[in-house]
């Protein structure tokens, strides 16, 4: 987590359909057990269509998309100008390294709703459909060969509430030993 900013959220957004990208709101609210009121990715079973294909019954781990600003950041000087909630996201934050906090971490989002992190989003084809390369600009090799996924991480609900840009995040590891991300 970077000390010198106060943890927050920038930007959150939804989408009642099934489409790449989703629209910045001024506030969402998260429901317990199944993400994003009025989100179409809300659910206690996934509802992401490549898992629902595969097996409807899964549970939810993908209830909520957040992503790091600082990878909208990052992405600029290369030519991909995104915009909150360009890349599907529900919550877009600021002062987190989201990618580096181990699974079951949770999120408090404003004063009531909590977050529990599952897992990376595992960036689909359909992101070179918002910019093309953009798929090749959110997957690097880190030191030793290995793939790192910087599209955010995925949560689900376990306590409701509005959450607003603007909010505090208050960050709380899980007891070691920590387990490392991975896609969900």
């Amino acid at each position: 987590m970077n000390t010198s900013i106060v943890p927050s959220v920038v930007a959150v957004s939804r989408d009642t359909e099934h489409r790449f990208s989703k629209r910045s709101v001024a506030e969402i609210v998260l429901l317990a057990g199944l993400g994003v009121e009025g989100d179409a990715h809300a659910g206690v079973t996934v509802q992401h269509r490549s898992r629902v294909a595969a097996d409807p019954t899964q549970p939810n781990l993908r209830q909520v998309h957040l992503i790091h600003s600082e990878l909208l950041d990052e992405l600029a000087p290369h030519g991909y100008l995104v915009e909150p909630g360009g890349l599907g996201e529900n919550v877009l934050t600021r002062g987190i390294d989201l990618l580096a906090l181990p699974a079951g971490t949770v999120l408090r989002l404003g004063s009531d709703a909590v977050v529990e992190i599952t897992g990376l989003r595992n960036p689909c084809r359909q992101i070179n459909g918002y910019r093309s390369g953009l798929m090749k600009a959110v997957l690097a090799k880190d030191e030793h060969g290995a793939l790192v996924r910087k599209a955010g991480v995925m949560g689900v609900v376990r306590s409701g509430g509005a959450v607003r840009p603007g909010d505090p995040i208050e960050v709380t590891l899980p007891a070691p030993p920590h387990r490392l991300l991975a896609p969900v």
